[in-house]
């Protein structure tokens, strides 16, 4: 199942967005984004633990909306930790995990427990993580008289082949990602009895714009069967992560949805004694939930002949990165060619048109699209800049941060965070 395209719906918005408030600009249409939210919902209904990726966009109004959609928030730092609660997102609703926890990321979750306040749980990646952990909480008397003690997931690394690219493949036994099998029953059998930390389960995650299911669902086995054994001799170690990934493609070529990925799982839990499955499932989607929610605004610099129409435009890899780190594709649209606003639908007159970004680097490049002729002062949108966009944006060559605006369901338009600031003017 495919979503229908907003394009035609939306352009004008998107027109009147670049009038208003300059390119390069960000849009989220609401819309989009509370539909996709709704079809992750109904392939994971409740009781299922439904978490946001907040790496996939981190702009504070962005992960509201989500939140506002029946999501909590998985964050992977203290600066995402910060976004989630600004967002208005509780403790109670938010998981801590990534490969790059430092001691302080670790001392704030150990305090909020402290404190009354504990994190839903957090994912820890290595027994020396975990060792830290622990010792953290010793320290401040987690688990003594009414101190509760930090929940903790184990993230294991199952070792698949995902069917993706390789930068996006997480979950192979080579990455640096999580622990593997044996590392993962040896820490659970050794902390088992820990003062201060409870092992409540398992977080697995295969990787990025998952192709096909096959890699998932052999992870998800592999991880129920890790946690079938451990349950029997730690009867709170009950949860399992299952991780996001799901995939976004274009709207030519529909990739496997959610629900594809939901049908899976009853016969995996079907084959797990019924006293060794899990009692909480939860699953982290990002991109997949904002990636077509999003569009970058951009207007045309340059054009010229190089051995056929290039055009530069005034967005490029430190508003969408992607392209140029891993070779990503995202579609570019004309929105006005030569100064008049134009019909997305109607393919009269394209041509293939090699689009650069402005960045003083020969990989900030954006792929060959079908465009009309364009000129100076024409406005183009990019697809799928909804997720790892504004996430992963910087402020090389002295570029301000664009703005992110929310396209709300009447039409409106309004700024959730203001353009800049980068290099001082002149």
């Amino acid at each position: 199942m495919s979503e229908p395209d907003r394009l035609p719906a939306i352009a004008p918005a998107l027109r009147a967005a670049a009038r208003r408030f300059g390119t390069p600009v960000y849009v989220t249409d609401l819309v989009t984004l509370e539909a996709a939210a709704a079809r992750v919902t109904a392939a994971f209904p409740d009781p299922w633990l439904r978490t946001f990726s907040v790496k996939a966009n981190d702009v504070p109004a962005v992960v509201a909306a989500v939140a506002a959609c029946g999501f909590g928030a998985n964050v992977v730092s203290r600066g995402e930790w910060a976004v989630a609660r600004r967002a208005g997102v509780g403790n109670d609703r938010i998981t801590l995990e990534g490969i790059g926890k430092t001691d302080a990321d670790l001392r704030a979750a150990v305090r909020a427990a402290a404190s009354g306040t504990p994190l839903r749980w957090l994912a820890v990646e290595s027994t020396d993580e975990l060792a830290a952990l622990d010792a953290m909480g010793e320290r401040v008397g987690l688990g003594r008289g009414r101190q509760p003690r930090l929940d903790v997931l184990l993230r294991l690394n199952p070792a698949v082949n995902p069917e993706t690219q390789a930068g996006l493949a997480v979950g192979r036994g080579a990455s640096k990602f999580g622990l593997t099998e044996t590392e993962l029953t040896g820490a659970a059998e050794r902390w088992a009895r820990s003062g201060s930390l409870a092992l409540r389960g398992i977080h697995l995650h295969v990787g990025s714009q998952l192709g096909a299911v096959d890699a998932w669902r052999d992870a998800v086995r592999r991880g129920l069967a890790v946690l079938a054994l451990l349950r029997g001799g730690i009867p709170d170690f009950d949860t399992l992560d299952v991780g996001g990934g799901f995939p976004v493609g274009s709207h030519e070529a529909p990739t496997p949805g959610p629900e594809r990925f939901a049908r899976e799982l009853p016969a995996l839990l079907g084959a797990i004694p019924a006293d060794r499955r899990p009692r909480r499932l939860a699953v982290e989607p990002g991109r997949v939930i904002v990636a077509r929610a999003g569009w970058l605004v951009a207007r045309v610099l340059h054009v010229r002949d190089r051995g056929g129409p290039q055009v530069v435009l005034d967005a490029g890899m430190t508003e969408l990165i992607r392209p140029a780190l891993y070779g990503a594709s995202h579609g570019i649209v004309a929105l006005t060619a030569a100064g008049r606003a134009q019909d997305p639908t109607d393919r009269t007159g394209r041509v293939p048109t090699r689009v650069e970004g402005p960045i003083c680097e020969s990989t900030d490049t954006l792929g060959i699209h079908e465009l009309p002729p364009l000129r100076r002062g024409d406005l183009v949108a990019i697809r799928e800049a909804g997720a790892y966009a504004a996430s992963q944006s910087s402020s090389y060559n002295g570029r301000p941060r664009p703005p992110q605006v929310l396209l709300h369901r009447d039409g409106t338009l309004g700024v959730i965070r203001p353009r800049g600031p980068a290099g001082s003017p002149v």
